[in-house]
Order: structure tokens, then C-alpha cells, then sequence
């Protein structure tokens, strides 16, 4: 199943996903940054990437699935919506799903940040970049978001370039 387009309330939070990836890039971590928004449009929590002091596990997406289950019935975590600066990896994707938490909508894909990160000579990942819906199979996806898409490859370009 293909991920449906976003929309333009999408947009704002999206948007505050690509602020978010911009402070962590300018903390020296990767720039992702994720919000939680419940049903009502309320945003509940956000996060943003925290792997530069060695956990590479602190994914703002994995953080926002841990704090759902923590502070949501599931009844709540099934209508609330992740919107995140790029595509979950299978380590989130998995996380997301296990939670129950509802739709995931991203700026970026997976596939535009291989492409870019192959494109700059970067290594490749260490874990497959798979889409949501290969290991996530029941999870709604909406992405990714064009009108972002420059934004994220520059904040991309700057992280790679740092340690590149």
C-alpha cells in the first residue's frame, strides 16, 4: 500500500518536526525530530534525535512510542498521530506498532535519505531502509511532504558534511 499525501494540517506539524531536526543537528545529533498529537489536536509530547552521546537507540520516534505507553490508554495511543521529520526506521516502525499507537505522517522517506546519503559518498546504514508498511504492515503511513523536502536535505547535507 502506498502512504497517502499530506495535507496542509499535516504540514504544521511536520513543520515543527523539521525545527525539532534542526536543533538536534545543532546538539551534534542526527537531524530527526517526531510529535506526538492526540485525536483531539492536542500535541501530547515531542522529541528529537539524542544518539550523539553513544545510544543510538534514542530515535525521537522510539522515545514518543515509550512515552505513549507510559501516559496512554491504548484506546487513546490508536487515534493519536506520529508525525516525524523522516520515515521511521524497522527499530521505530516496530516500536510504533507494538505500542498501538495510529497513523504515521513523515516529511521525508526513507528512500529519498538513501538516495541523498548515496549520492554524498555516506556509508550506508547499518540497519535496512525499510518502508513503515514492510514491518509495520497495520500502521497508516501519509508521506512524504515535497514542499519539505529541501529543508530536510540541507539539514542532511549539514550532518553528513560534519562528520563526512
Amino acid at each position: 500500500m502506498s502512504p497517502a499525501a499530506v495535507t496542509e494540517a499535516d504540514l504544521v506539524h511536520l513543520r515543527r518536526c523539521v525545527e525539532l531536526a534542526g536543533a538536534a543537528l545543532a546538539d551534534g545529533d542526527d537531524p530527526f525530530g517526531s510529535v506526538l498529537v492526540l485525536a483531539d489536536g492536542t500535541v501530547a509530547a515531542e522529541d528529537r534525535n539524542r544518539t550523539a552521546a553513544g545510544d543510538q537507540t534514542r530515535h525521537p520516534e522510539f522515545e514518543l512510542a515509550r512515552w505513549s505507553a507510559e501516559n496512554l490508554p491504548p484506546p487513546e495511543r490508536a487515534r493519536a498521530t506520529v508525525y516525524t521529520s523522516g520515515e521511521h526506521c524497522p527499530m521505530c516502525s516496530a516500536a510504533h506498532a507494538w505500542v498501538g499507537l495510529g497513523p504515521i505522517v513523515y516529511a521525508g522517506s526513507s528512500a529519498q535519505l538513501t538516495a541523498w546519503r548515496s549520492e554524498w559518498g555516506a556509508p550506508p546504514s547499518p540497519v535496512a531502509p525499510l518502508p513503515v508498511g514492510a514491518v509495520a504492515p497495520g500502521v497508516a503511513v501519509r508521506g512524504p511532504a515535497p514542499e519539505l523536502a529541501d529543508d530536510l536535505r540541507a539539514l542532511h547535507r549539514q550532518a553528513f558534511e560534519r562528520i563526512g
